[in-house]
């Protein structure tokens, strides 16, 4: 305790700051990176006028009042207060659309990556760049404006993303971590940089809109977006205004060096120690997303497959879905219904693991039965909203344990899809893959039932929960401890996940074979939830 007491009071700890989608998290960590202190600030978006939004004020106060619920647990635990701090980092969910005026100010309310409103945008730069543009990214956003016409472009002087707003308004600093530059506009891994020829034929789109529109627009893509920096370089130092944006209290001093602000995505990847090259890691929780450390290009564009990159800039494949454990949830909570209807009183991680592990013992098909979990719409298959259902024929096996492993199955369903054109149709090899979230809860199962669908080990590490604030923490560390020449890969291996405990679970081969087969069944059975979705209101 003495030792932790001490490395605050030197200035010695090192800060990360996430803005999840309904929390923004702090996680203070020692020299070892090791978390010892946290706070937090509970917050959702908000729909207006159409558009999935966060206002400034939500950002800052939120921002304020995370990081006084960390000050707080600090005097609670050690009898200090912060005053200064190694380094610090900021990271957010990844892509949306902030664009700012000369004087700094926002021009439209902040558009999140939620809003899927830039469809006829993704698709026209995807066959313009041949390189899939999925909706939720920068580019799409800002080419949608031009589409639209919308009577701000003219002003714009700056583009960003959330936690490159709050690292610009904290340092100055018009710069962004390359993992989180590549959810704005296309990378160029050999350069490390955007992909100048891309940015050419954008710039030829702003030409022909100016010949054909009286309002002119006098900027190039390249003046308005930040600085593209990598893991371990300096982002600048925080500045007096920004210790007051951070603590109200006045009591952080300024000077703080910062490393680049880096997207969930990165974070996610530093905190399951998935930077190196064919490594992976799987998140599955609400949404599900996997992302593959790749050798080379994948062969030609895949609408599925989303490519950005790891926050040192080697290129990842990414499959996201929007739909995981939402539905399975929903079935839990039905069991607990029913048990406590029957005056049984109800323990929840039992009945997970109770259900879960039932789940084990059923077909490793499913017996014939069949479920899509789509709460929301699946832009893996192409589904712009969805109906959750359950289906089966008559002669299905139709009991507990092929109940739960369908559901079990069926949350993994779209991202399998995703994940079989890189490993089956690419080839794309992986030596080893990392899972986090809430479906590996239930110890063993959701990893037994994730390495049959990848038929891959699949991974679960001891610190797998401490989240993508811990991995920012980690990143802004590495800025300031790591040796010369020493790369991210090198240490996070030998000096943050050196000797950590984890779990590996290899896939069981009729396992994969029987999830070969309820994907089959799930992809021919597309039309009946597209029959729901049309049918249903």
């Amino acid at each position: 305790m003495s030792s932790v007491k001490e490395v605050i009071e030197s200035g010695r700890a090192v800060l990360g700051l996430e803005f999840g989608s309904t929390r923004i998290k702090a996680v203070l960590v020692d020299e070892n990176n090791t978390p010892i202190a946290a706070g937090s600030h509970e917050w959702e978006n908000r729909y207006e006028n159409g558009i999935w939004t966060y206002s400034l004020e939500d950002i800052w106060g939120g921002l304020s009042d995370c990081y006084a619920n960390l000050k707080a647990d600090v005097k609670d635990k050690y009898g200090v207060t912060i005053k200064r701090l190694g380094a610090i980092g900021f990271s957010a969910m990844m892509h949306g659309y902030m664009v700012f005026d000369k004087e700094g100010e926002l021009l439209v309310p902040f558009r999140t990556w939620r809003n899927s409103i830039t469809e006829e945008a993704a698709d026209k730069l995807t066959a313009l760049f041949d390189y899939n543009i999925p909706q939720r990214w920068s580019i799409a956003h800002l080419y949608q404006a031009m589409l639209n016409n919308e009577e701000h472009l003219p002003r714009i002087d700056y583009m960003t993303t959330l936690e490159g707003y709050i690292h610009w308004k904290l340092t100055g600093k018009r710069v962004i971590g390359i993992g989180e530059a590549s959810g704005m506009f296309p990378i160029d891994t050999n350069t490390k940089n955007y992909n100048a020829n891309m940015a050419g034929k954008f710039d030829a789109l702003i030409e022909k809109r100016n010949e054909e529109s009286d309002v002119k627009l006098d900027w190039r893509l390249m003046d308005i977006l930040p600085e593209v920096l990598l893991a371990g370089d300096d982002a600048g130092t925080l500045t007096q205004e920004g210790a007051r944006l951070l603590d109200a209290d006045g009591e952080l001093e300024a000077g703080v060096p910062l490393c680049p602000p880096e997207g969930d995505a990165g974070t996610g990847m530093v905190a399951t120690n998935a930077v190196a090259v064919r490594t992976g890691n799987v998140s599955a929780g609400t949404s599900v997303f996997a992302m593959i450390v790749m050798e080379k290009e994948l062969s030609r564009v895949y609408p599925e497959i989303d490519l950005v990159t790891t926050p040192t800039g080697n290129l990842v494949s990414m499959v996201h879905c929007n739909n995981c454990t939402s539905d399975l949830n929903a079935w839990v909570n039905i069991f607990k219904e029913f048990s406590e209807a029957m005056g049984i009183p109800v323990d929840m991680n039992k009945l997970f693991a109770t259900l879960y592990n039932k789940a084990l013992e059923g077909d490793t098909d499913c017996g014939g039965l069949l479920s899509y979990g789509y709460f929301s719409g699946e832009n893996i298959t192409h589904f712009e909203e969805g109906r959750p259902l359950f289906v089966r024929n008559a002669d299905s096996r139709f009991n507990l344990a092929n109940f739960m492993r369908t559901h079990l199955y069926t949350a993994l369903g779209a991202l399998k899809i995703g994940l079989d054109i890189l490993l089956k149709e690419e080839g794309v090899k992986v030596d080893k893959i990392t899972g986090h979230g809430g479906l590996f809860k239930t110890k063993g199962v959701g990893q037994r039932i994730m390495a049959a669908a990848m038929d891959a080990p699949v991974t679960v590490m001891d610190t797998a929960g401490e989240g993508g604030a811990w991995g920012m923490a980690v990143l802004a560390s590495y800025m300031i401890h790591k040796e010369s020449g020493e790369s991210l890969d090198d240490y996070l291996d030998n000096k943050v996940f050196a000797g950590q405990q984890g779990s590996t679970i290899a896939p069981d081969k009729s396992d994969v074979e029987g999830f070969d087969k309820f994907i089959e069944r799930y992809k021919a059975g597309l039309p009946v939830e597209r029959a729901a979705v049309d049918s249903i209101k």
